[in-house]
C-alpha cells in the first residue's frame, strides 16, 4: 500500500529548496504570471521562498499524517503567508487567474522531482502526485477566497469614497446649506444622502437647505419620492428645504407622474434658490453701485 504522508515531498523541499524555488519562478515566467511590471525579481523570489518555507513547516508538523486538512493548525503559518501575499498582489493589480496560475506553477517542479525519486514505484508516485495536487489546489482555492474578500473590501471602500464625493453638503452661508446631487439617486444613495444631510444640519445649526438636482439626469417616481422624504426629514430637523434645478422637462415629468411636491419650495436654478434662502435667514443681495 503506498504511503500518502508528506515525507517524500518534505525531503525534496529540504534537499533541493533553492532548485525548487528557481524552477517555480521559471515556471511563473513561462506561464506569464510573474508580472515583472508589478514586482521586482527580488520581490517575486522572496514571495516564492516565503511560501515554500511555510509549506515545509506545515509538512514537518503534518509529517506521516494521511489526513490532509488545510484548515488544521499545522497550516496556520502557510495560510497567513498566502493571505498576506494575496492581499499584496490584489493591491498591485494581479488578476484572480494570475494568482491561481502562480500557485499552480508549483506543481511542475514537485512532479518532476517526484518522478525522478519514485519512478520505480508507480503506486507511491501516483499517491504523492495526488497529494501535491490536493495541496496546491487547496492553496489556490484559499488564495481565491482571500482575493475575493479583499476585492470586495476595496470595492466597498471605493463605493463609500465615491458616495462621500458625490454627496457633499456645503455651507454656502451662515445657516444655509446646499446639497448638489449628481447622477442617479437610488435607495441606497438616498439613505446615505439623508443621513449625511441631517447630521450636517445638526452640526451647522442650519435653517435652510438647498437640494440642487441640476445634475440628476432623470427624475422618476422613485427619485421624486426620495427627494420629498428628504425634504420632510429636513423639516423635522427644524429647517426648510428648497429644491432647485427644476427644469421644464423635469417639471413636465413630475406633473405627468402625478407627483405633488406639496409645501416644498422649488426653484428653477440654484441662483434663485440661494437668493430665497438668504432672504429666509435675514439677508438680501444688493448690487454694489459705482461711486
Amino acid at each position: 500500500m503506498p504511503h500518502t504522508g508528506t515525507t517524500h515531498i518534505l525531503t525534496l523541499l529540504e534537499s533541493d529548496f533553492s532548485g525548487i524555488v528557481d524552477e517555480w519562478v521559471g515556471a511563473q515566467i513561462e506561464e506569464g504570471v510573474k508580472r515583472s511590471d508589478l514586482f521586482s525579481d527580488a520581490e517575486s523570489r522572496a514571495q516564492s521562498t516565503e511560501l515554500l518555507k511555510a509549506l515545509a513547516k506545515g509538512m514537518r508538523i503534518n509529517e506521516n499524517s494521511d489526513d490532509f486538512n488545510f484548515h488544521a493548525d499545522a497550516w496556520d503559518d502557510l495560510r497567513a503567508v498566502l493571505a498576506d501575499i494575496t492581499r499584496e498582489r490584489v493591491n498591485r493589480g494581479v488578476t484572480p487567474t494570475e494568482m491561481a496560475t502562480f500557485m499552480m506553477a508549483l506543481k511542475g517542479p514537485l512532479f518532476g522531482r517526484l518522478q525522478d525519486t519514485l519512478g520505480a514505484e508507480p503506486d507511491e508516485l501516483l499517491a504523492q502526485i495526488m497529494l501535491v495536487t490536493k495541496l496546491v489546489d487547496a492553496f489556490a482555492i484559499f488564495t481565491n477566497e482571500v482575493f475575493i474578500a479583499e476585492r470586495e473590501q476595496i470595492i466597498e471602500r471605493q463605493r463609500e469614497e465615491m458616495m462621500e464625493l458625490s454627496t457633499p453638503v456645503v455651507e454656502l452661508w451662515d445657516r444655509v446649506l446646499t446639497l448638489p446631487l449628481i447622477g442617479t439617486l437610488d435607495s441606497a444613495r438616498a439613505q446615505e444622502v439623508m443621513e449625511n444631510l441631517l447630521e450636517t444640519i445638526l452640526q451647522r445649526q442650519a435653517e435652510v437647505v438647498i437640494v440642487d438636482i441640476t445634475g440628476v439626469g432623470t427624475v422618476d417616481t422613485q427619485v421624486a419620492q426620495h427627494l420629498l422624504r428628504a425634504a420632510a426629514a429636513v423639516r423635522l430637523m427644524g429647517a426648510e428645504c428648497i429644491i432647485s434645478g427644476i427644469s421644464p422637462t423635469i417639471a413636465q415629468t413630475m406633473v405627468q407622474l402625478g407627483i405633488d411636491v406639496g409645501t416644498v419650495t422649488t426653484r428653477q436654478n440654484i441662483r434663485a434658490a440661494l437668493a430665497d434662502a438668504l432672504n429666509k435667514v435675514g439677508y438680501k443681495i444688493h448690487r454694489v453701485q459705482d461711486s
